[in-house]
């Protein structure tokens, strides 16, 4: 390989978008279990805005370094690591570490790059269908039939969702923040897209289903949006949180949930151990990956900056003002 040393983002104590910057450090080594991948692309996600923050801090033994998804080629594995060959192109979940030209993840979190999608659209897979997967399949039990509402529908998640919905036989139905959000969504699958700022989304979803509501409910908002998810699911309805943007506390009337027998769990992809990570990894090499070679499952790349611009980068995603995935190109392009 050569290299001994490697550009990576790190950023000030103050936590701003502004204070990130590129420094030098040496490579990582691979733990037992793990490949070291050079890193070509790195999806930006709202997680890494909370670690930069400091309210999101990485998990004991995980990369400090900022990035939980990549996609690259493999240039080194741990000692009894097999089935990735060096050169092989991947995508990969990391643990952190992935604002960098090199990146070590977990083998049992490494996926093939995707048939059909290039190594930009592969970087913005492995966060996003790790998350709809493990909350709406394997938490949600999503089915054929059925009907699902996603808050945030214009985001990678949203649009991911609306994917899987798709796969899985049933509809979508999301919430956005504007006319163009709402017409992108539309045209990418969604049986109806909702905004927010001008529409009462309960009533809208009542309106949508004949008044029966949704089956299950995929909400990153929480705060005041868990009363308003209680009231649009119908008898045994699903409600999974993944996060709460507008804060963890509500005030609930569990009438509702013992009238309907309506469950309410969530989850968080990084604190999960690799064996959950890796029966995730292997749920989607079997039942989504082939998809993609089909053409079904799409990545929407919004914009690509280099590594050197991850600040900007995190400004445009705190903005809102984009749809599907943000990515830093980390290649030696990248400036």
């Amino acid at each position: 390989m050569g290299a001994t040393t490697m550009r990576q983002v790190a950023f000030g104590p103050d936590g701003r978008a502004e204070s990130m910057h590129l420094v030098e450090a040496a490579l990582p080594v691979p733990k037992a279990g793990e490949v070291l991948i050079r890193v070509d692309h790195a999806g930006v996600n709202r997680p890494d805005l909370m670690q930069r923050a400091g309210k999101y801090p990485p998990p004991a033994g995980a990369s400090p370094v900022l990035g939980l998804e990549v996609s690259g080629h493999v240039v080194s594995a741990a000692p009894g690591v097999t089935g990735w060959p060096v050169g092989t192109a991947v995508c990969a979940l990391a643990p952190g570490g992935g604002y960098a030209e090199y990146c070590t993840a977990p083998a049992g979190q490494v996926l093939p790059v995707p048939p059909g999608m290039s190594l930009a659209q592969a970087a913005g897979m492995p966060e996003t269908w790790f998350t709809v997967w493990a909350n709406l399949v394997d938490l949600g039990r999503l089915s054929a039939g059925e009907c699902l509402l996603v808050h945030g529908g214009s985001s990678g998640i949203g649009l991911a969702a609306i994917d899987l919905a798709r796969l899985r036989g049933a509809s979508c139905i999301v919430t956005v923040g504007d006319e163009d959000k709402a017409r992108f969504c539309r045209e990418f699958g969604a049986l109806a897209a909702i905004n927010y700022r001008t529409e009462d989304f309960v009533a809208r979803v009542r309106e949508l289903t004949g008044g029966a509501g949704v089956n299950v409910v995929l909400d990153m908002v929480a705060g005041d949006y868990v009363t308003k998810n209680l009231d649009v699911l119908r008898l045994d309805g699903r409600l999974v949180f993944i996060a709460f943007q507008r804060g963890a506390r509500a005030e609930v009337n569990f009438n509702t949930v013992l009238r309907n027998r309506l469950v309410i769990t969530g989850s968080a992809m990084r604190p999960r151990t690799v064996a959950e990570k890796t029966a995730i990894r292997d749920a989607l090499q079997r039942e989504v990956w082939p998809a993609c070679a089909a053409g079904r499952i799409r990545t929407h790349v919004h914009r690509v900056f280099p590594l050197a611009e991850a600040g900007a980068a995190h400004q445009l995603m705190e903005s809102g003002r984009h749809i599907g995935k943000i990515l830093l190109r980390v290649g030696a392009s990248a400036g």
